[in-house]
């Protein structure tokens, strides 16, 4: 597997210092965010000497992209708002050839009108699926033009807040390019937890043949996505890296939700863990 990190992990003052700062740490992919080179995450408009750059510098350091980070909230209770999404989405995609990446992020959004990372009850209203049925294909619709890859993440706080959602949005929408992003610490709602195993087993055994690639964070209660670093929580790394490693024993995991103190001990417990698994 490829450990890779979230290239805002690293807070520095320009591009190409924050690069250098990936690969110090032995890593040589990450999912980008726009913002690591100095514009928004979604911008209404992205230069293309700013792209080249981009990929400049991170071939320099032999650094790939695994995914581009392009989240907006895509059942917003304000239409306004997922339009603005959708149009910023086009940008992003327009971009991916040259920036040197295929795979977007989404995720699937929520009524909250202010994060899109907390849970609202109409999240489970058949309006609410409706919605996301709507956002989900105008945006298939770009990134089919563009032969892009929309990788949309699970998450218990969002529309699809499971594997079983996950499956039925892909299966729904019908299109190669929609993938998921895997994310064990984000899939256990209240009361799950003792049944880790079982619900991790489900979820790969749903979504394998549709994961694009995954990321590594740990969580501390379930019911909400993990918000601590790798190997740090309850999630049972060796079981989800076993399962990783059956889909692809070279696919990318990227971390993220941790301090840039602590990288250098997760990196090492996911290697340690990886090296197991393969050896």
């Amino acid at each position: 597997m490829q450990i890779g990190i979230m290239s805002r992990t690293f807070a520095r003052a320009t591009l190409e210092e924050e690069l250098d700062a990936v690969a110090n740490h032995g890593i040589d992919c990450i999912q980008f965010d726009l913002s690591s080179a100095g514009v928004t995450e979604l911008p209404t408009d992205i230069d293309t000497s700013l792209c080249d750059k981009i990929r400049e510098e991170m071939g320099a350091r032999n650094i790939t992209m695994t995914a581009l980070s392009g989240t907006y909230n895509m059942v917003h209770p304000d239409l306004q708002q997922r339009a603005d999404g959708l149009r910023k989405l086009r940008v992003l995609a327009s971009a991916c050839d040259k920036l040197g990446t295929s795979v977007i992020t989404l995720c699937t959004g929520t009524r909250d009108p202010n994060s899109m990372w907390r849970r609202h009850p109409d999240n489970d209203s058949p309006e609410a699926w409706d919605d996301l049925i709507i956002s989900m294909r105008q945006a298939i619709e770009v990134a089919e033009e563009y032969r892009v890859t929309l990788a949309f993440e699970p998450e218990v706080a969002n529309v699809v807040d499971s594997a079983s959602k996950a499956r039925r949005l892909i299966d729904r929408i019908g299109s190669p390019y929609l993938k998921v992003v895997m994310d064990g610490a984000n899939i256990f709602h209240a009361g799950e937890l003792p049944h880790m195993r079982e619900i991790l087993d489900e979820a790969f055994g749903l979504l394998s043949e549709d994961i694009a690639f995954a990321h590594a964070k740990d969580l501390d209660r379930d019911g909400e996505a993990g918000h601590l670093a790798a190997g740090k929580g309850l999630l049972d790394y060796d079981q989800y890296l076993s399962l990783l490693n059956e889909i692809d024993s070279d696919i990318p995991i990227i971390l993220h939700g941790l301090s840039e103190a602590e990288v250098d001990g997760c990196v090492a417990v996911l290697r340690e863990k990886i090296e197991a698994i393969s050896g």
